[in-house]
């Protein structure tokens, strides 16, 4: 009936697996929860090993390092269910009805079901503060608000998907790297696929420290241009794809490119500080782009 499928790279999943094997015996449906290490290091690689004492539970270590793409082609692969329900490492449901709370999809139209994100309230160390802002103000959105743009906020940490689906999306993904989020929910808008969201959140833990995040953002953002400028997510909801798309109209372009050369240390000093400014990380965002598609 469900697939659980969870991609792993140096993070200990024994907590979130423990707990989804829990909910998935208790509500008395055929399961399996597979997992596959992006070859971890070799400590956390046998620590994880543990979980393949549960019933129905396998864990897989790659040879090499094949990125997020392509391991969770994989898992779908070796799936044998006709949902699959994708989980990072680094997350743990909110509540005990976390997996109840997606089976009463299984029998719907929806093709994609997204349960998003949340965030501990207490703010974590200094060093670790821009990933947990953000988070707060831009991935912990209620449904209702996520539903008004479906495809605009595609976590892909904690969603369902059907089978065919997934594997049929996925594989237009040639790419490894960080930021393609975005241009899967572009192709499900593209090929028209009914996704709905809901309040199924789980914490996410695994946060980077401010450098690391600040360094995925560029990667992001560069994933992003790409995808752009080789006309491939033309059907998008990404706002910052818009705007920009909006400032080359407009000839506003150099503009940006000229404040992120100008101003980037001052934003940067902004971002990694103790209180950074999400308005900040957004003209940072569009300035890099405006930047670096003029640059590049």
């Amino acid at each position: 009936m469900l697939s659980v499928l969870i991609p792993v790279y140096n993070y200990d999943i024994r907590p979130l697996v423990n707990t989804l094997h829990e909910q998935l015996t208790s509500a008395q449906i055929s399961f399996e929860i597979i997992c596959i290490d992006d070859c971890s290091k070799a400590d956390i690689s046998s620590i994880n090993s543990e979980i393949q004492q549960l019933a129905h539970t396998s864990y897989h270590v790659s040879s090499s390092n094949k990125g997020r793409v392509a391991t969770r082609h994989a898992l779908a692969v070796q799936a044998s269910f006709d949902w699959l329900l994708f989980l990072d490492a680094d997350v743990l449901p909110t509540s005990d009805t976390f997996v109840s709370n997606y089976l009463t999809y299984l029998t719907s139209d929806y093709d994609a079901v997204y349960g998003s994100f949340a965030y501990k309230k207490e703010a974590p160390q200094p060093d670790f503060v821009l990933r947990w802002t953000y988070g707060q103000s831009k991935e912990q959105v209620k449904a209702d608000i996520r539903n008004k743009k479906p495809y605009k906020i595609t976590i892909s940490a904690n969603f369902l998907i059907r089978t065919s689906v997934f594997k049929h999306i996925n594989s237009k993904i040639t790419y490894k790297g960080y930021g393609y989020d975005n241009y899967f929910g572009s192709l499900l808008k593209t090929e028209k696929s009914k996704i709905c969201h809901i309040d199924n959140e789980v914490f996410h833990l695994g946060l980077e420290s401010n450098t690391s995040y600040l360094n995925k953002v560029e990667q992001s953002v560069d994933t992003l241009l790409k995808l752009d400028n080789q006309g491939l997510i033309n059907t998008t909801e990404n706002s910052l794809i818009v705007v920009f798309r909006t400032l080359k109209q407009w000839r506003l372009n150099s503009l940006f490119s000229w404040l992120f050369k100008k101003f980037k240390s001052r934003l940067t000093s902004n971002l990694l500080s103790q209180k950074p400014s999400m308005l900040m990380l957004q003209l940072y965002k569009l300035s890099y782009i405006c930047y670096q598609d003029l640059n590049s």
